[in-house]
């Protein structure tokens, strides 16, 4: 069997007629022969972006449309080529999904854009620096404040969730281990009422705030956003007084258990 030849590549004029024959004629013949044309180029920018990820067929899809997009809008009176402007049509389609669709919980927008930014400022300032910047340098160069940038640090953890079949690990016969694997049925409720003796025994080591926070999101079961509305204080104050407040107690924790079974020698 013969192998299939591939499409010729078209010049710059042929390529300016075919767009002018689609825009002025609506010409489908004319757009397929340019999609042909530049898929392989969609699909180089899609990989680039996608890094061999499971979203790399939706990232082609929209970087297809950003194509289409482009040679809707082309003007060659601006006499440039169209590839220097599909190009940046392609990826702008491609970087509005990413940062409007691929997120695991719903983050806002700024915490997306400023997402970036960050990022850029750490290669830039440790280039510069020698070293690993503070947050409080990134915060000044990017003139925000503190707090956003560490929540938007946060915030950039939820970009993309495991999923409970993801495999983490292989057992001694090859086969795969997922989350769901690892996690239990057993019924805690039976332990209930130790933790929380143990728990008021070691609730002296926390400040007043610190109570609160733990009262708010372990006994009340209210998110930290919640928490923070309810007590007057930022969400990422709460996470920080909430994780300073867990240190405390699983060290308290382990002192008195210590203790009991130092009690019982």
């Amino acid at each position: 069997m013969a192998a299939q030849s591939q499409p010729t590549k078209l010049s710059k004029e042929e390529v300016i007629k075919l767009i002018d024959q689609y825009q002025k004629n609506n010409d489908e013949d004319a757009q397929d022969r340019l999609v042909i044309q530049y898929k392989g180029l969609v699909e180089s920018i899609a990989r680039r972006y996608s890094k061999g990820g499971n979203i790399h067929e939706d990232i082609s899809q929209v970087g297809m449309l950003g194509l289409l997009g482009a040679i809707r809008r082309f003007d060659p009176s601006y006499e440039r080529s169209f590839e220097s402007f599909a190009v940046p049509t392609i990826v702008g389609e491609i970087k509005r999904f990413l940062r409007d669709k691929t997120w695991s919980v719903h983050v806002p927008r700024r915490i997306k854009e400023l997402g970036p930014r960050i990022k850029a400022t750490v290669e830039e300032l440790t280039t510069k620096l020698q070293r690993s910047p503070k947050v409080q340098e990134i915060a000044e160069h990017l003139e925000v404040s503190e707090e956003e940038v560490l929540e938007t640090m946060e915030m950039g953890q939820s970009y993309q969730a495991l999923s409970v079949d993801h495999s983490i690990e292989a057992d001694s016969d090859g086969s795969t281990v997922t989350i769901l694997d690892l996690v239990g049925q057993r019924e805690n409720g039976y332990e209930t009422v130790d933790q929380r003796l143990v728990l008021e025994r070691v609730l002296h080591v926390l400040t007043e705030r610190e109570r609160e926070i733990i009262q708010c999101t372990f006994m009340e079961n209210l998110s930290q956003k919640d928490t923070g509305e309810k007590l007057g204080i930022s969400q990422m104050h709460v996470s920080r007084l909430q994780r300073r407040a867990l240190e405390k107690l699983r060290n308290a924790v382990r002192t008195d258990a210590e203790k009991v079974e130092n009690s019982f020698q």
